[in-house]
């Protein structure tokens, strides 16, 4: 447990100044780009899309924010060929705007009507105020900010089970 803490904190401080200066940038996948997580191919989702994007200028994208804090939250499981401390940008698509924005400045809400390609999601969005909007516009149970989402939440959403 205090690995995998540690891991997502190197994470959450590894995201560049590009990205809290308002600048992100990030690659676009290509239409074979597929989640390391479970294999989706993520092109077909565009709204949904998560980032990371190593300072070798290799990127994962991630059918939704689910799938890419279980990368965050396990790096290893998935990329055995990259550090976490080498990561540039993490990156989710904010739901209103269908822009990324940087993942650790985003709100998350869960248990919400909406569902991703994969199931029950965690949705982003660029501010508090939206992501109160849409928790009362979709039944939302929660919003959770970047350090907030642990494997217990992503586990289960899988399950369709949102305390």
């Amino acid at each position: 447990m205090l690995a995998r803490l540690l891991v997502v904190v190197t994470l959450l401080f590894a995201v560049p100044s590009l990205a809290r200066a308002g600048e992100l940038v990030v690659p676009p996948p290509k239409a074979d780009s597929v989640c390391p997580v479970c294999g989706m191919f993520v092109a077909k989702y565009p709204e949904w899309i998560g980032y990371v994007v190593y300072k070798d200028g290799h990127a994962h994208y991630f059918d939704g924010a689910k799938d890419l804090f279980k990368f965050i939250h396990s790096p290893k499981s998935y990329d055995k060929g990259h550090r976490p401390e080498d990561v540039a940008t993490v990156a989710v698509t904010d739901y209103y705007a269908v822009e990324p924005i940087p993942a650790d400045g985003a709100w998350y809400v869960i248990g919400s009507d909406v569902l991703g390609p994969m199931g029950h999601e965690l949705v982003p969005l660029s501010t508090e105020a939206e992501a109160k909007e849409f928790l009362r516009d979709h039944q939302g149970k929660k919003i959770l900010r970047f350090d907030e989402v642990t494997s217990e939440i992503l586990s289960n959403l899988d399950k369709g089970k949102v305390k």
